[in-house]
């Protein structure tokens, strides 16, 4: 083994204590957040069956006492959405970290095999059988950051920029409540229908992160829920024909599925100005299979899977990145597309282990 090797060797090893460690402190954030979780839905309970009672005594309670539990019903509504939204987070992490050792510990083996093999002069690695593992880390972490750049942008241009609105619109509230109250009381039902808003989009943002009915219902009616959530948002006709039956799978496969069927309506929308797109999601058997087609501009799939370095189109490097996660849980994904003819991605993924 040369010195160039084992240098690799060390630093492959390196990353993998420096994720581990990572992934033992986000393991405990989510252990103490899935706890402020619990206990946030628990106080949404019973804040729900003190509603009731209210409901039930409506003419005897005094009006002050009905507010107030309201705006606690709110408050505590409002924080049980975002620690959910923390939790969320921190799992995607945990599930970004899981996947960065998966691909490392292959890396690793393949380098201890023989599977890599390093120019003793110094020269760039001649991959040999290591080729494909390699590429998939780099284009993983490439997705990855372009990802959370997308996020922070979101971020900025959504709720960041209307909690600025909401301190300006407190401030000017502040300084008319002695002077015009008439006018404060105006401005402070402006800015709860704006709070309404803004809320509303934080939620649509924190599904789009990592939907809860995803852990909760399986991937089926969460694909259901955003193929109509999709089209009611972006007036594109979308519509899913699922096929076999409504059963769960495991948690890293569901994700799998649901967020290839995201991206794949998202690269329509917004890369082929598509007006119709169709999912169809069949889990009848030990494979499942997903087609996603629309009739918007499409590309020349026969130069984005032949290493074509000058086809360089994002949605070209997005799926070729997707497919290599369907490949490495073992599955597959095989695009047809032409200038004009729309595209059509055919996906498959083993319902399990032992389905492969």
């Amino acid at each position: 083994m040369s010195d160039t090797q084992s240098q690799l060797l060390d630093t492959i090893s390196q990353e993998m204590k420096r994720l581990k460690d990572k992934l033992a402190e986000i393991k405990s954030q989510i252990d103490q957040t899935q706890l402020v979780v619990d206990r946030e839905q628990q106080r949404n309970a019973d804040i729900a069956t003190e509603l009731r009672t209210i409901q039930d005594n409506i003419e005897t309670v005094p009006r002050q006492d009905i507010r107030t539990k309201y705006d606690e019903a709110i408050d505590a509504r409002f924080r049980l959405t975002t620690m959910r939204g923390q939790l969320e987070k921190f799992q995607s992490n945990r599930d970004t970290i899981e996947t960065e050792q998966k691909l490392l510990a292959q890396l690793l083996s393949m380098v201890q095999g023989g599977g890599i093999q390093i120019n003793a002069g110094g020269d760039e690695p001649t991959p040999i059988r290591a080729a494909p593992a390699s590429m998939n880390i780099v284009r993983i972490v490439q997705a990855q950051e372009e990802e959370k750049n997308r996020l922070a942008r979101l971020m900025h241009d959504g709720p960041a920029q209307s909690l600025t609105n909401f301190i300006l619109q407190t401030e000017i509230c502040q300084r008319l409540f002695d002077r015009d109250p008439a006018r404060a009381a105006e401005e402070l039902g402006n800015l709860k229908s704006t709070a309404s808003v803004t809320f509303q989009k934080v939620r649509d943002f924190i599904f789009d992160l990592r939907p809860m009915m995803l852990d909760d219902l399986g991937v089926v009616p969460t694909v259901r829920r955003y193929v109509d959530s999709f089209k009611d948002k972006n007036d594109i006709e979308a519509k899913l024909d699922f096929m076999g039956e409504e059963r769960r799978l495991e948690s890293h496969r569901e994700v799998t599925i649901f967020r290839g069927i995201q991206e794949l309506m998202g690269h329509a929308r917004d890369y082929g100005n598509a007006s119709e797109i169709f999912i169809r999601l069949d889990i009848s058997n030990d494979q499942v299979k997903v087609d996603v087609e629309d009739n918007g501009r499409g590309f020349d799939a026969q130069a984005a899977f032949t290493g074509d370095e000058s086809h360089v189109e994002p949605r070209v490097q997005s799926i070729i990145t997707l497919r290599e996660k369907f490949e490495l849980l073992g599955g597959s994904l095989s695009v047809t597309s032409g200038e004009t003819d729309g595209t059509r991605v055919h996906m498959e993924l083993p319902t399990s282990d032992e389905a492969n």
